[in-house]
């Protein structure tokens, strides 16, 4: 990963992880039940990809919202509009069951992905940011259309 900070990395790698594993227990129906008895059903299968995804597109709405604070004027403005459609896509898209927030998730974290690359070529994030962004939007899509199609 040219340039990515190992620190950047490190936790971009450990914030899959409730996306693989619930990717996993959608796959696995003996790590499913186990999942269910050992954590609850709120740590397995679809729901915990769903809930965290959802988690994670308001959590990116926030570093968005700081890449704005490093533009002025009508690049600002436009930055902090921008910033908060992936919380607003999040909290609005996602009823309606487990394929369809999936879906809709999907999307988020595709239009997420332009987002990035759009601060990114403002020169508002750093310039290893799409390294890492593209890497993690692809897990978590893959993980995220799992649950949607298996």
């Amino acid at each position: 990963m040219q340039g990515v900070p190992r620190s950047a990395l490190l936790l971009g790698l450990a914030g899959l992880i409730p996306f693989v594993w619930g990717a996993l227990t959608v796959l696995s129906e003996p790590l499913n039940a186990w999942s269910a008895q050992t954590f609850g059903g709120r740590f397995t299968g679809p729901y915990i990809g769903l809930f965290y995804g959802a988690v994670i597109l308001s959590f990116m709405s926030g570093v968005l919202w700081g890449f704005a604070t490093k533009a002025s004027g009508a690049v600002a403005a436009s930055g902090y509009v921008m910033s908060v459609i992936p919380a607003l896509w999040a909290f609005f898209m996602t009823g309606g069951g487990p394929v369809s927030a999936a879906i809709s998730l999907m999307a988020g974290f595709t239009g997420l992905l332009a987002l990035d690359w759009m601060f990114w070529k403002q020169g508002l994030a750093p310039a290893w940011w799409m390294h890492l962004r593209v890497l993690l939007t692809a897990i978590v899509v893959i993980c995220l259309a799992v649950v949607a199609f298996a």
